[in-house]
């Protein structure tokens, strides 16, 4: 579950960071890509998130039918990706699971990994 939640113009924006912790100009541009017309649902911002050009760095944009988890390039040593898998935890090496558990992730209705 995200840590917090902004109203946004047309969809709501939900952090995964304090908003105290996230610059006002990326907050504006949080704001600016929540009243496109094409956004669906929810606006993302992920614990990286900063000011960047256009978009957001750090920001996940959900479409009808599509899903954008770097609207804006990536920075060198920060920025987030998706990753389209069949792994099952049985797949993966037991040494890795404590490291898995600890990476955040957001809430899915089916969860990529479930150790």
């Amino acid at each position: 579950m995200s840590l917090a939640q902004i109203k946004g113009q047309n969809v709501d924006i939900r952090l995964w960071t304090r908003p105290h912790e996230v610059e006002a100009v990326a907050l504006d541009q949080l704001r600016n890509i929540s009243a496109l017309p094409w956004v669906f649902h929810h606006v993302a911002a992920m614990p990286d998130v900063h000011y960047g050009k256009g978009a957001t760095v750090g920001s996940v944009i959900a479409m009808k039918g599509a899903v954008s988890p770097a609207a804006v390039g990536v920075d060198i040593g920060c920025g987030m990706g998706a990753v389209d898998h069949r792994a099952q935890a049985s797949d993966v090496h037991q040494g890795l699971t404590s490291r898995i558990n600890t990476l955040p992730v957001a809430p899915t209705r089916s969860p990529p990994f479930s150790l």
